[in-house]
């Protein structure tokens, strides 16, 4: 952007004073009038009228435009159908760190020949060049993608069914939970929980505009005492994080919805379960939440009644297939308070 500013003696006497011609176009323009001592500064009050760059005034202002995408400098878009796969090194042999889904964001640290040494959310690793949209590309499609995320701020967030705070609390979101926004009123955003929609409290969250990162796949410490089988289900299950949430699916590749996920992980081991999350907690023996073992259900939903189901993987945490946004993830068990734990597996 250019403001035109001519610096004749006669103009500027007839406007009155510099800062008052400087001021008139600025208002005009919509330039914050936190430039103009910088506008000011730089005339040089010449005879002849001269161009001045409202960003060069700036600069000199110290107000520099913030120039990233997301926080990103040196965007990298993940151009997969599912996810990509994040190594320790340049190899294909390396040691599996991480994925990143489809349209996660990166930030590209370097380039090692075909290979791209990137960060994305908690993972530092490398990826195929040949899979990362860059450049001017990748400013165009994150435009595309990007998101409207809510962080929770305080230690306890009541999810409700309405925008009010006398209505049911459909769940419970712990601090530092990030929710995607579907919509944003008055006081109240709508958010996306495992597919379904919930109201919560501006008051209680920070928003912001993200892309999707990068997950991780940190090696699960087991206690003693774990069976085999279940070491074996949990490695499993996990290794399908990133592929796609898909309503009333079951391929653990192609997409699966929380129940078809859960019926498709066990078939493997020989456990067939129905393809309904509130079906499957009949099946098992019920148990509390700090007796569950890698390998039982965590059951979700709306007071007693039950709509979305998870593996338990050890350490506090879920695999599942949460939402057509999120699809295969990683999830701490008590992102939502669950309404019932189910050992399924006998050992």
């Amino acid at each position: 952007m250019k403001l035109k500013l001519a610096k004749t003696a006669g103009f500027l006497f007839a406007c009155g004073t510099v800062l008052f011609a400087a001021q008139a176009q600025v208002w005009a323009l919509g330039v914050s009038s936190g430039v103009l001592s910088a506008i000011s500064s730089y005339m040089n009050y010449s005879d002849e009228p001269e161009i001045i760059d409202a960003d060069v005034a700036l600069t000199k202002a110290g107000q520099t435009e913030d120039t990233t995408i997301c926080g990103y400098i040196n965007l990298g878009i993940a151009d997969v159908e599912t996810n990509l796969n994040i190594r320790k090194a340049a190899d294909e042999t390396a040691d599996l760190i991480g994925k990143l889904p489809k349209d996660a964001g990166c930030e590209i640290l370097e380039t090692d020949g075909e290979w791209y040494h990137i960060q994305s959310g908690k993972v530092n690793g490398y990826v195929k060049g040949d899979y990362l949209i860059t450049g001017d590309a990748a400013r165009e499609k994150s435009s595309e993608v990007m998101m409207t995320i809510a962080t929770v701020t305080t230690t306890t967030l009541n999810v409700r069914a309405e925008m009010n705070t006398e209505c049911e609390i459909i769940a419970q979101m712990p601090i530092g939970e990030e929710l995607n926004v579907l919509e944003e009123y008055d006081g109240w955003i709508k958010a996306d929980i495992d597919g379904e929609e919930g109201y919560v409290s501006k008051d209680y969250v920070e928003l912001s505009t993200q892309l999707p990162k990068a997950m991780t796949m940190t090696e699960v410490k087991y206690g003693q005492g774990i069976s085999n089988v279940r070491v074996s289900l949990v490695s499993y299950a996990t290794q399908f994080v990133g592929n796609p949430y898909v309503w009333g699916g079951s391929s653990l590749t192609r997409g699966a919805d929380c129940s078809g996920f859960v019926m498709s992980v066990f078939a493997k081991y020989g456990v067939y379960l129905p393809h309904s999350s509130g079906a499957q907690a009949g099946y098992g023996t019920k148990i509390n939440a700090s007796e569950a073992q890698p390998g039982d259900l965590f059951f979700y939903g709306r007071g007693r009644g039950i709509n979305h189901v998870a593996i338990y993987i050890g350490n506090g945490q879920i695999v599942h297939a949460s939402s057509p946004t999120t699809g295969i993830k990683i999830s701490n068990a008590y992102y939502r308070q669950p309404v019932k734990v189910v050992s399924i597996l006998s050992n």
